[in-house]
């Protein structure tokens, strides 16, 4: 190629391409099938998650308290009130124990799952399989089939009596002591397959190499775990927290179906009080103010795993 041509294609790729040419090229771009797929998503978050969360605030700062509407502003007046009710203060210990003890339940069991498949033993997919089971089962199932089972006359404590064990009895759900710390039970039996997914896929991520290097240094099995694994698989357990501590503090529907709030409150949580609240008594801005409450927890437990997440992005 000469070098007059070459100047002459310089100077055709220097200059601009007509508007009608660059709309042409825009369309047949990524970045508007992009746009186009997402925005119907992006209209629905807007619509159903981000509007009606405004709605819900709105409806907390008035005097909806009866079938028909009644937008009469009286600002906080419904938090004073949910505040100065026995319900909802036992429904906010409840849901602390609730969370914790969830936690601290799917947390151990997922992660002792998770190595115990992590050791590439035989018939590993079957062993996966039915560990994740229980989380393919929706939460009123799991409640119905757990009350059955802590029933004194037909589950767990028959069990026990037809061995010689009746001295392990329990009231189990129905003992106003003891009642949320059973429910717990029942749910971590459903999440820990889940968290038991996430801690597995976290370990063989795991290069070999820092075993292998820990080995050498002369660590053994729980100075490998104390001192290399656990360490590693740190951002898993915070990702496990946010998730499995925003599903315990909107529990619901496990409670409905298994103890529909226990003895005096002892099971009650704040989802299943906003929902007799709201849809069963009518009182709308009085189930708003919980609900808006249940937000603020939920946002305690999510917005610093926010911040991390953004600052790694950024770093």
């Amino acid at each position: 190629m000469s070098a007059s041509s070459l100047k002459g294609r310089e100077r055709d790729l220097a200059t601009p391409l007509p508007t009608t040419r660059r709309v042409a090229r825009w369309l047949r771009s990524d970045t508007l099938i992009a746009i186009l797929v997402l925005t119907p998503s992006i209209i629905a978050v807007a619509v159903f998650i981000y509007a009606f969360i405004f709605w819900t605030i709105y409806s907390s700062l008035v005097l909806w308290n009866d079938v028909n509407p009644d937008y009469t502003w009286v600002g906080l007046r419904n938090f004073v009130r949910l505040l100065q009710t026995d319900r909802f203060l036992i429904d906010l210990h409840n849901i602390l124990i609730y969370t914790v003890l969830f936690l601290v339940e799917c947390i151990v069991v997922g992660f002792l799952l998770a190595v115990f498949l992590d050791q590439r033993i035989k018939g590993e997919a079957i062993f996966r399989t039915i560990f994740l089971l229980p989380f393919a089962v929706s939460a009123i199932v799991t409640g119905v089939a757990w009350r059955w089972l802590m029933n004194p006359d037909s589950g767990i404590d028959l069990l026990f009596r037809s061995v010689g064990l009746g001295f392990l009895h329990s009231n189990w759900f129905t003992d106003p002591n003891f009642g949320i710390a059973a429910v717990t039970i029942a749910s971590s039996w459903q999440m820990s397959g889940y968290v038991m997914a996430l801690y597995l896929a976290a370990l063989r991520g795991i290069p070999g190499e820092l075993r292998e290097a820990a080995a050498i240094d002369g660590a053994g099995v729980i100075a490998l775990y104390r001192y290399v694994i656990i360490p590693l698989l740190t951002p898993v357990t915070y990702t496990v927290v946010v998730i499995v501590g925003g599903i315990a503090l909107r529990a619901f529907d496990i409670i409905s179906s298994m103890t529909s709030s226990g003895p005096a409150f002892a099971d009650d949580t704040p989802a299943f009080f906003m929902f007799q609240t709201t849809f069963q008594s009518n009182h709308f801005s009085q189930g708003a103010a919980i609900a808006v409450v249940m937000l603020i927890l939920a946002a305690i437990l999510t917005i610093p795993y926010l911040i991390n997440i953004s600052r790694e992005v950024e770093g």
